[in-house]
């Protein structure tokens, strides 16, 4: 069975009754909603992986707005072809919407030629990115757009989709597709509305068009995608899949697994910076201070991939995910903040105790600021008890030291300072 375009295209929307997903920004009380209903809406950034709804978002906004759209791709398109489309849009004397796609792939100087576009009104940006803006963005571009998050789809929108495509087979082809299990098409998506479409694409295109009836379960969706994976994966939104696996190699201390999948990256092309920011938050996030020099080489590693690139680059990358893999492991730090951000979200904003507030001005000092304030360089060891936590959650642990050496003379330190105030 043969489609005139790829299902995901054929069934993609064209407006918010039939979006599905990111009701935070579509709903009717959503964000964007409320500013389409203003007439107006600003340049913005929408980050989230892939498969989500930022391109069919653009297209819905541009339509509803009725006003001139551009759509370019950072992977193609170059200045050149940035400035002929500011050039038309100015031509056309109305405000157009530019939808660049992936623009983190675009450099500075590309970056930089849309700024004068932006602030003048002529265009209203709207960039799609699977990266975090803030390292891929420049600051002057980032700083005139609003950045908005968009969230992997749950099972319930996968559900809603899958609905959609049984009503289009029937309509359009009367086959009667029968989701008799959806683990594995579930599973094989990952959140991602086009790796889904792809997948029931893929498993109803090896049958002839004579069928009728089309029972999806889990050993034949299976059986189907991992025969054709390459075809599946036309798009490479198995890349990340593959970093998964890359990370979880060096977290699970196995440098084979890790180079094998730094290989994968490398021949496949992957964006260097991408593998090295990876290398960088995981240092901090699964070394931490069980090999505080994780964290310098990881950084070392970021700078010096950027500065020379392929091909010398992948001998970098090598040597970093080989020490890391073989460095011992603690997430301590990263579980710490995170409890911390917790307890802060449950408890509000608890005000500083009045002996750790600093006393500018003479007023201050009389109602009690920094009263009573112990100075740590004025005590033997350069240690004295103090209370440094409000006093609704004193004697809180966040800390918890791992059972790497490193950290456990941590622990035994913190026991000697502290005795029994946080159960070291």
């Amino acid at each position: 069975m043969n489609f005139s375009k790829p299902l995901a295209e054929l069934l993609r929307p064209t407006d918010f009754d039939h979006y599905i997903g990111q009701e935070h920004l579509v709903g009717k009380e959503g964000i964007l909603q409320k500013s389409l209903d203003s007439g107006n809406i600003p340049s913005m950034i929408l980050w989230g992986p892939p498969g989500v709804g930022k391109t069919t978002l653009a297209f819905i906004l541009a339509q509803n707005l009725e006003i001139p759209f551009y759509s370019l791709s950072a992977i193609n398109a170059g200045v050149k072809t940035v400035r002929e489309v500011i050039e038309r849009a100015k031509a056309s004397g109305r405000k157009s919407i530019l939808f660049l796609d992936e623009i983190h792939r675009f450099s500075k100087s590309q970056q930089d030629s849309l700024l004068g576009a932006v602030e003048t009104g002529t265009i209203t940006l709207i960039g799609a990115t699977t990266e975090n803006p803030s390292f891929e963005v420049i600051s002057p571009l980032l700083s005139r757009c609003q950045v908005y998050i968009l969230k992997a789809l749950e099972k319930k929108h996968l559900e809603e989709l899958l609905k959609q495509a049984i009503s289009f087979f029937e309509t359009e082809y009367q086959l009667e597709l029968k989701a008799e299990e959806t683990e594995a098409l579930f599973r094989i998506s990952g959140g991602d509305a086009r790796k889904l479409f792809n997948a029931i694409e893929l498993v109803v295109g090896t049958f002839s068009v004579d069928e009728k009836i089309i029972s999806l379960n889990n050993k034949l969706v299976s059986h189907i995608i991992q025969k054709n994976l390459a075809t599946y994966d036309k798009k490479g939104e198995m890349h990340y899949d593959i970093i998964s696996a890359f990370i979880k190699s060096i977290r699970g201390s196995d440098p084979n697994g890790a180079v094998y999948w730094l290989a994968r990256m490398i021949e496949g092309g992957e964006d260097i910076k991408f593998i090295a920011r990876r290398l960088l938050i995981l240092a901090s996030e699964d070394v931490g201070n069980a090999n505080p020099n994780a964290l310098l080489l990881a950084n070392s590693c970021f700078d010096a991939v950027n500065k020379i690139g392929y091909p010398e680059g992948r001998i970098i990358l090598s040597q970093t995910a080989v020490y890391l893999a073989n460095s011992p492991k603690s997430n301590s730090t990263y579980v710490a903040i995170k409890k911390a951000q917790q307890v802060v979200q449950q408890t509000g904003d608890l005000p500083v105790p009045l002996h750790l507030r600093n006393a500018p001005t003479k007023l201050m000092k009389e109602i009690g600021y920094g009263q009573d304030y112990k100075y740590a360089h004025e005590y033997e060891g350069n240690f004295t008890e103090e209370e440094f936590l409000p006093d609704r959650i004193k004697g809180s642990t966040f800390y918890k030291p791992g059972s790497n050496k490193r950290e456990m003379d941590d622990r035994k330190n913190l026991k000697n300072r502290w005795k029994d105030k946080y159960k070291y």
